[in-house]
């Protein structure tokens, strides 16, 4: 256990606060008006975690605190982060007409299946992943933030299809162009054996 360590758990610990807090929102809506103190909350919640991930990162490479549970534990936290949030936003109103739409969520979870899959297929298969990010997927994990500041800060008074409908392009091309490194890789690894 490291001081980058406890910063993730931290950010695991902040993961179910910001659902209760966003689910309080939207049934604040039942009496009326909803209680805005619990979005800005919510809101404050998720800044924190998300910015956590940042720091424990600078901790461990500045302090050379990186350790095989922190490498675990941090792709864990950034992944249960991102989905309550997207999962939550979906599944509870922050006002009338105003969530994600409950496809966007299938459409995440689904990603996140098929890359966890494949690296575990290939795990299996006893070879070494080399992940190489692709200009979509960082363009996909931006526009995966800027949809959830969108729902969550309510600035722009457009309805958040808009935005998850450009996040779900990118993220359906991120995903294609991974699963087909993915098979790159595992063919340059079948010609590597045949050769040998």
């Amino acid at each position: 256990m490291t001081g980058a360590t406890y910063i993730t758990l931290l950010r695991i610990l902040l993961v179910p606060v910001f659902a209760v807090l966003a689910v309080y929102y939207a049934r604040s809506f039942e009496d009326g008006v909803g209680n805005e103190a619990y979005r800005w909350w919510a809101v404050v919640v998720f800044v924190v975690a998300a910015a956590s991930d940042g720091v424990d990162g600078f901790i461990a490479r500045r302090f050379s605190q990186r350790s095989r549970l922190g490498a675990i534990l941090d792709p864990i936290a950034d992944k249960l982060l991102v989905l309550t949030a997207v999962i939550t936003l979906s599944v509870v109103q922050w006002g009338e007409d105003w969530s994600l739409p409950i496809w966007f969520s299938g459409l995440v979870i689904a990603r996140e299946v098929v890359m966890i899959g494949g690296v575990a297929v290939l795990h299996i298969l006893h070879q070494d992943v080399r992940i190489h990010t692709h200009w979509t997927g960082k363009v996909s994990t931006a526009l995966l933030m800027i949809t959830l500041a969108w729902v969550m800060l309510k600035i722009i008074p457009i309805t958040p299809l808009y935005p998850t409908s450009l996040t779900a392009v990118f993220l359906v091309l991120s995903g294609f162009f991974n699963v087909r490194e993915g098979f790159r890789q595992h063919h340059v690894h079948i010609h590597d054996e045949l050769l040998s």
